[in-house]
């Protein structure tokens, strides 16, 4: 009996796993496509990206759902209760980062017809290729128990607040050297925005992976290189 309750919760455990992969698979397409739709001008590839978004959110209720009926027919404890606890972050950070990708797809919708300036479409690519690294590696320190992979990217967070920083600066530049430029600008500041925030929710999860294995949260302040915000989220408790 004992035997089949560890391999039902292991099985409980295996199923919340392959849902966050999927759930961070779809993460990964729909930043690329949103990011190809911003700089293409495709309104198709706006709409597939807000499609994604609904399988997102239906994957991260499936695993809301999921957790809590392992918890009330398991009732966890330590280092099981964390797995099922730190499942729920994970999928909750990664919800927030369709939502944020699905932001950029929208504002691609607004900028199909103003004037681009290519070297803050190209700081903005830039911005992208790194935290859909960052997020493909913190999902690999999850799948792994890996806290060094984690630890890195929890790091790695301010590289990203530098790229915002600066392309925060040269989008300002811009608007004060020619008012033609200030809808395109204003609409990448956004966008730039979105990215940064998703770089957060990576680290979010980088710290979610330390919890689960250390059972306790960091306790160092988080590093930021964002000069745009003040605002910092809480470490999760």
């Amino acid at each position: 009996m004992i035997d089949h309750t560890i391999r039902a919760f292991d099985s409980d455990l295996q199923e919340l796993a392959g849902k966050i992969a999927e759930m961070g698979r779809l993460d990964g397409e729909q930043i690329a496509d949103a990011i190809d739709a911003l700089v293409k001008g495709d309104t198709s590839l706006s709409e597939r990206v807000m499609a994604t978004d609904d399988r997102i959110d239906a994957l991260q209720h499936a695993i809301e759902e999921k957790a809590v009926a392992t918890i009330a027919r398991r009732q966890p404890m330590a280092v099981d209760l964390r797995e099922i606890v730190g499942a729920l972050r994970i999928s909750n950070d990664l919800e927030r980062v369709g939502d944020l990708a699905e932001n950029i797809a929208k504002r691609a919708l607004l900028v199909t017809e103003t004037y681009r300036i290519n070297e803050v479409i190209l700081q903005l690519q830039r911005m992208v290729d790194l935290v859909v690294e960052q997020l493909a590696r913190v999902l690999q320190s999850y799948q792994h128990r890996d806290i060094v992979t984690a630890l890195d990217v929890w790091h790695k967070d301010q590289e990203i607040d530098a790229l915002n920083s600066s392309l925060f600066r040269e989008l300002l530049t811009y608007m004060m050297e020619d008012p033609r430029n200030i809808t395109f600008c204003s609409h990448m500041l956004f966008c730039a925005k979105n990215i940064e925030r998703m770089g957060d929710h990576a680290t979010n999860i980088a710290e979610t992976v330390y919890y689960i294995v250390e059972g306790r949260q960091l306790t160092e302040e988080r590093p930021k290189a964002d000069v745009t915000s003040k605002k910092t989220r809480p470490l999760p408790s």
